[in-house]
């Protein structure tokens, strides 16, 4: 039950992402922008973790779990270290992710020998 709760959660996701893009004409980086965003401000008002412990990979995985990651590490720094937390929260709790993003791209970059396009 918790695959078909994941792709339900992250295919929504998805699903309203391929609506922005179709419907209001928006950019693949305006989306990303605006999920990134509202991953945060609805983790901020206490929204996105309860659709994170309903869809847990389906919610987290998508670039709205980015911002979720960004605001809830955030919350705890501030909560830890006050107001300097604010700053320097957000790039704790990403910093594992976006590493593992670029050493994994660096090697299948090295692997696959990738080719610009024509």
């Amino acid at each position: 039950m918790d695959y078909i709760k994941a792709f339900l959660v992250g295919g929504s996701i998805c699903f309203i992402g391929q609506i922005l893009i179709d419907a209001m004409k928006m950019t693949p980086a305006h989306v990303l922008v605006v999920f990134v965003t509202l991953g945060a401000v609805l983790t901020a008002i206490g929204i996105y973790e309860p659709i994170v412990k309903i869809g847990g990979a389906g919610a987290t995985v998508p670039i709205t779990g980015f911002g979720y990651t960004l605001a809830k590490g955030a919350i705890k720094a501030t909560k830890e270290s006050g107001i300097l937390g604010a700053f320097t929260g957000g790039a704790k709790a990403g910093a594992g992710g976006v590493s593992a993003a670029v050493v994994f791209g660096y090697m299948m970059a090295v692997i696959f020998n990738p080719k610009t396009k024509k």
